[in-house]
């Protein structure tokens, strides 16, 4: 009688440690679940802004390359006009030496 006593008390109380210990052991896996979904809703919301920079990075890099090429238009178009713009001094000086010919004849003239 006592041999079932012991064993009865003693299967109870090893039900009951193993009822507690699956339930902690439950309680620790749904937390790492948790843990997990929430890292995974982070990895994703990372992503989607590593993204969204990536497009504005790309956007930025060629709005570059446009404003690069618009800058080697002016350069060359500057260096146009300072070629013109010596051509044109070029000619004002020769015809202003004409002119201090004309009036160096005219006054001769006179």
């Amino acid at each position: 009688m006592f041999f079932e006593w012991s064993l009865l008390t003693t299967l109870a109380i090893l039900s009951i440690y193993l009822f507690v210990k699956m339930f902690y052991f439950k309680s620790i896996t749904n937390k790492e679940q948790r843990s997990n979904e929430l890292m995974k809703l982070t990895l994703q919301e990372a992503e989607i802004l590593i993204r969204k920079y990536q497009i504005q990075l790309e956007r930025a890099l060629g709005n570059v390359d446009i404003l690069n090429d618009e800058l080697i238009k002016l350069r060359n178009e500057l260096k146009i006009l300072k070629q013109r713009n010596t051509k044109h001094r070029g000619d004002i000086d020769r015809l202003n030496n004409k002119i201090k010919a004309l009036e160096s004849r005219i006054d001769a003239l006179i």
